[in-house]
């Protein structure tokens, strides 16, 4: 006690103090988990964003995306020559877009292009830079059959391109793969291949070969549709839960799930199917065998819109209040 009838003077023990630092060491380890993953998600989709921006505006300025490159095949369909996408980069999209390092088919880990990517279910690809250094290995549906339960078949063939890849200025990787010849969207018909307007589709990571290199996070895609008047489209799927609506319901079923949440469009749609080897969708899993995912794109005819057919690439019309098909929601 203090003289003169001071206040009186006490301190914590030391087990309180051991006991207050356990306690704050618990609740760090509980909670700093999750701010460093919220921490990353904001960055991720800040630089995705971005990332997507001047894209829009580089493919913007270039005249036409066919046509780049020779691509020769011999009487036996075999390639003998192949210099599409790698000329695709250096004589069409650098001339508008800020690039560092440009790598070939062969050499894509030279241009921060990972091992291993990691799916939306959480499969892990392995070997990415030689199981998917062209476009028919990263889709199998752009030279391939799809036979209906009628027995009337589906067929798509492209001369398969080898990827290229490239370093923005920025620090992203991004993989291209490229169809020289893509066509334009003027003939558009129901029940028709999404394949030929495919002109070059692009999978990023935002930072390189650093983790986690997995899709939807530091991973994701970019399609160029249509050589002239080019949709460019950057749809980031959620996990699908096979949900099933008419037309006229499914873009009300996204929004309720997620204000942010959204029914992709046709050439959204068209993106998904692209590179469904990322987003975990061979045209087996979810949906079931029809695999028919509405878009937003009102079709021509009166009450219809368009939907895509995961399992074969064919996008059709169908009556929007009459035929309850899959939905897939998206951010954007």
């Amino acid at each position: 006690m203090q003289g003169g009838g001071g206040p009186l003077l006490t301190g914590f023990t030391m087990a309180e103090i051991l006991l207050s630092l356990t306690i704050i060491g618990v609740v760090a380890a509980i909670t700093l988990p999750s701010l460093t993953g919220n921490i990353n998600e904001r960055t991720w989709n800040t630089q995705r964003k971005a990332l997507y921006a001047r894209f829009s505006q580089a493919i913007a300025l270039m005249p036409a995306l066919n046509g780049y490159g020779t691509l020769t095949e011999d009487a036996s369909g075999s390639v003998t020559e192949d210099t599409a996408a790698e000329t695709f980069v250096t004589s069409g999209l650098s001339k508008v877009l800020k690039i560092n390092n440009i790598c070939d088919s062969e050499h894509l880990a030279n241009c921060g292009v990972a091992a291993k990517y990691t799916d939306m279910k959480g499969n892990v690809i392995d070997n990415f830079t030689s199981t998917m250094n062209t476009l028919v290995k990263y889709n199998e549906m752009f030279d391939g059959a799809f036979t209906y339960s009628t027995g009337i078949v589906n067929e798509y063939h492209q001369t398969d391109t080898k990827a290229a890849a490239f370093e923005t200025a920025n620090g992203e990787s991004i993989i291209v793969y490229y169809n020289p010849y893509c066509k334009s969207n003027l003939d558009k018909v129901d029940a028709d291949a999404t394949q030929p307007y495919m002109c070059a589709n692009f999978v990023y990571d935002l930072n390189g070969n650093k983790g986690p290199n997995t899709m939807g996070k530091d991973v994701g895609f970019i399609a160029a549709i249509y050589p002239s008047d080019t949709h460019v489209v950057a749809p980031v799927p959620e996990m699908n839960d096979g949900a099933k609506r008419v037309q006229t319901q499914a873009a009300k079923y996204c929004t309720a799930k997620n204000s942010e949440s959204r029914l992709p469009n046709l050439e959204e749609l068209m993106a998904m199917f692209y590179n469904r080897r990322l987003i975990a969708n061979n045209g087996s899993s979810a949906g079931g065998a029809d695999n028919f995912f509405w878009s937003s794109t009102i079709g021509e005819l009166p009450n219809t819109a368009y939907h895509l057919r995961f399992t074969s690439g064919f996008r059709h019309l169908g009556s929007r209040d009459s035929s309850p098909y899959n939905i897939w929601c998206i951010k954007r």
